[in-house]
């Protein structure tokens, strides 16, 4: 989201490692050293922009899970006569560090990625300005959870266990029903999950599990999950690519936290071609995580109408179309179109967990630190 499939996701959702096939480059960023545009109030321009000059350079930052297919960013560029330029700042945690550690140097002129598990620090942070875009008339408010309209939702996923359906069919092993089954002897050094200090997605995590446990029950929790032979990485990429045995098969754990969406990606990417999906979800109550992300313009931008625009583009149902089959997340804006591939292959839990971003803003930093002290140390 990706997610997110971030925001999922966002991000959802698990296609990194093939996003150089067919979608939009990025490169990594090191360690840190308004007025509406006059866009149509229903979709940006589309139509190629008569070049005077030599394009001007968009700096874009993104999380690791980003893609697009390069047509669209191209209309978007030719449009604008602009050249974008994407960075690649880490998972969605990592990448919301990096950027508030940079102060008032200049980094990017749009950030995209930040999700509402992060969003009440981004926005304490006064990283980025208030823009209210004209395609905010086609999102839900469900997903509009800043007021001032300085991050605007793109897009959405559920947070969920992934599993790998060979390893349940061979080891004749019955499926975790509820969060308590994981702490069963039968699923010790099974799961892997992501830190959620560094990771959205892990952090989406924690607080599913908060919610179903209450504080301060849910540490007494990982506590069993860590006793259990819980494996902990820093980031989803590692957690899905190298521990999950489901995507590489050759990682140590079945399960894994990454989205309900992931399934898809390996349909739709699998070599030889499929038609069945080699992993699932596990989506009963309280195991999955409604996972947003967000996109905003950077208070330091230094073209705020060409970032401005390209925020727009981001909502509009060009971007959105694509976004469901690239980062492997539902798109936002109520007139775009979701593939039939996606809603075959993705199953949709019947009641994911939602957290108001004030709880999570008021207890985020006391819950990493009792999580770290009970798991890592």
């Amino acid at each position: 989201m990706k997610t997110n499939h971030s925001s999922l996701l966002l991000l959802v959702v698990a296609v990194l490692s093939l996003s150089a096939c067919g979608t939009a480059s990025a490169t990594t960023v090191p360690a840190p050293t308004v007025q509406p545009s006059t866009v149509s109030a229903t979709e940006p321009t589309t139509q190629p922009a008569t070049a005077t000059s030599q394009p001007t350079t968009l700096t874009v930052m993104v999380h690791d899970s980003f893609a697009a297919s390069d047509s669209v960013i191209n209309a978007f560029e030719q449009a604008n006569n602009v050249k974008i330029n994407f960075i690649k700042g880490g998972d969605a945690g990592a990448e919301l560090n990096r950027v508030i550690l940079a102060g008032d140097t200049y980094m990017a002129d749009v950030y995209y990625g930040v999700d509402n598990t992060f969003l009440s620090r981004a926005l304490a942070a006064n990283i980025v300005q208030p823009y209210q875009s004209p395609l905010l008339a086609n999102i839900p408010d469900e997903f509009k959870l800043d007021p001032q309209n300085r991050l605007l939702p793109v897009d959405y996923g559920d947070v969920c266990i992934n599993y790998d359906i060979a390893y349940f069919t061979q080891h004749n092993l019955p499926l975790p029903q509820t969060l308590e089954d994981l702490t069963k002897p039968e699923y010790k050094d099974l799961l892997v999950v992501e830190n959620p200090a560094t990771s959205s997605p892990g952090l989406a995590f924690v607080l599913a599990t908060e919610k179903h446990f209450g504080d301060p029950n849910f540490i007494g929790y990982w506590k069993d999950l860590r006793q259990n032979g819980l494996v902990v990485v820093n980031d989803w990429e590692t957690a899905y690519y190298t521990n999950f045995s489901g995507s590489s098969g050759k990682g140590a754990q079945p399960m894994v936290v990454s989205y309900a969406s992931s399934p898809v990606a390996e349909v739709i990417f699998a070599t030889p071609p499929k038609t069945e999906a080699v992993t699932g979800s596990l989506t009963d109550t309280d195991m999955c995580f409604r996972q947003i992300e967000f996109v905003g313009v950077m208070k330091n931008a230094q073209n705020v109408a060409l970032a401005q625009k390209f925020v727009d583009f981001m909502l509009s149902t060009t971007f959105q179309n694509d976004m469901p089959l690239q980062m492997f997340v539902y798109p936002v804006n109520t007139d775009a179109k979701i593939p039939d591939d996606f809603v075959k292959y993705n199953p949709v839990p019947a009641a994911p967990v939602r957290m108001d971003p004030q709880t999570i803003a008021d207890n985020r930093d006391a819950w990493i630190q009792s999580w770290t002290e009970a798991v890592l140390h």
